[in-house]
């Protein structure tokens, strides 16, 4: 993906939603010496006329829009050499495969598509065109996760028999999927897959290994109607305009924000898409408690667990090596208020700072027969997913040099993939999935 010496690579965008923001303000005013926005695609042209006029504001020029029909007469007008995919999860491998056919290189939002047909398809056009496909896994980038991996290839604690591997989501983030298109699993592959995907990432790369068994137990406990259970649901479909949603702390009020109003309340009357509908209401077909044991190629093990309704945010990994043990702890919010910093109504929404949040974070090797040590960490922030998205675009927009090969390509994507599809079919069936039975990975 480097351009001609004296010439910006141009990009080009499809997927307008809040997602593309990262990538859109990377673009236009980081890297806009050496990378181009030039055009926008969606289904919707409100959410991109919205998008126009945040590039107003920030001082750039509006692009040209183009329907998500027209998606492949797009680049070729625009001459796009890199297309950024950042739509629904379930139709990532149109626009993917559609570009590499065109001749465009592509970087994808994570997952890279959410089942194996899908997956195939991308892999095949890969092969097929020689073109590339990046994967914005993002948490690669976070100097925590960058000192692990560091430790652990200096072979600080042997080699790695084991990992647990913690990750809680709060009632602020984890309700999130639970209001959009996410709490269908046809559009998502279910927090395995769009959420837990990332985790398994980080456990391929941190091991330099891929997935070979899985076995996984999960259900809907919290969200959709178990709701009513719990005694937390209220009668209504969606927040907007309900008396029932008033005072709700499970209820995302639109109007109370300004981008996201924009975004999709002022654009749903295009496609009818309700991006705050009740967390409780029936239709969700995803999990929100998920526990999965897999085996590695390296002949080591992962415990995981992911639980999307919990008091505060954060994770905890475990490696038991062959001299010791490593531990990374992160609390990246100990209490959600109910209500964003500012706001008089509307849920507590995650990127949103809560009222009252703290957090910290550390990393521990625990050698045999010494005493623990704790871990230096630079650059770690508490915005950008730890400081991880402005290193991820340098390397995707800016051209800096990867040697930790940070950069996950569509092999990354698939193998990450498929541990949470092997995860979804054992949810399925009760028995173990040999991922090699669902695909193979060269």
């Amino acid at each position: 993906m480097s351009p001609e010496p004296d010439r910006r690579l141009r990009y080009a965008l499809v997927g307008t939603g809040a997602r593309a923001e990262m990538f859109v303000r990377s673009l236009v005013l980081d890297y806009r010496d050496s990378a181009e926005l030039v055009a926008f695609a969606d289904s919707n042209q409100s959410r991109m006329d919205a998008h126009n006029a945040w590039l107003e504001e920030l001082g750039r020029d509006a692009v040209p829009t183009y329907p998500a029909s027209d998606f492949v007469t797009m680049l070729s007008k625009e001459r796009a050499d890199v297309v950024l995919v950042t739509t629904v999860d379930r139709v990532h491998d149109e626009y993917i495969v559609a570009a590499l056919d065109a001749g465009c290189d592509v970087i994808t939002e994570k997952p890279m598509t959410v089942d194996v047909p899908r997956c195939r398809r991308i892999l095949d056009a890969v092969a097929r065109t020689g073109r590339t496909v990046l994967v914005a896994f993002n948490y690669r980038y976070n100097p925590l996760h960058e000192r692990v991996r560091q430790v652990l290839a200096d072979g600080e604690i042997g080699e790695v028999g084991s990992v647990h591997f913690e990750w809680l989501l709060d009632v602020r983030h984890g309700a999130d999927y639970f209001r959009r298109w996410h709490r269908d699993k046809a559009n998502s592959g279910g927090l395995m897959v769009h959420k837990a995907s990332h985790h398994f990432d980080l456990v391929n790369w941190w091991l330099d290994a891929a997935p070979v068994q899985v076995y996984a137990a999960g259900r809907l406990f919290f969200y959709g109607e178990p709701g009513r259970r719990h005694g937390y649901a209220r009668d209504y479909d969606r927040a907007h305009g309900e008396v029932a949603a008033a005072g709700d702390p499970f209820a995302l009020q639109l109007a109370a924000h300004p981008r996201l109003r924009a975004l999709y309340l002022e654009a749903e009357a295009e496609d009818g898409y309700h991006r705050d509908q009740n967390v409780f209401a029936p239709g969700v077909t995803i999990e929100d408690d998920m526990s999965v044991l897999a085996s590695y190629s390296t002949g080591a093990t992962m415990t995981y667990h992911l639980t999307a309704y919990a008091p505060w945010e954060g994770y905890r990994v475990m490696f038991n090596g062959s001299r010791g043990r490593l531990e990374l702890e992160v609390v990246e919010s100990d209490f959600v208020s109910p209500y964003a910093a500012g706001e008089l109504k509307g849920a507590a929404l995650h990127g949103v700072q809560a009222a009252v949040e703290e957090g910290w974070a550390k990393i521990t090797v625990r050698p045999f027969w010494e005493q623990p040590r704790q871990v230096p960490v630079a650059g770690y922030t508490r915005s950008g997913h730890g400081g991880a998205d402005a290193k991820m675009t340098a390397v995707l927009f800016g051209g800096e040099t990867d040697p930790m090969g940070r950069a996950a390509t569509a092999r990354d994507g698939a193998l990450a993939l498929l541990t949470g599809l092997a995860a979804n079919r054992s949810f399925e069936t009760g028995q173990p999935v040999r991922v090699a039975d669902l695909l193979t990975v060269d």
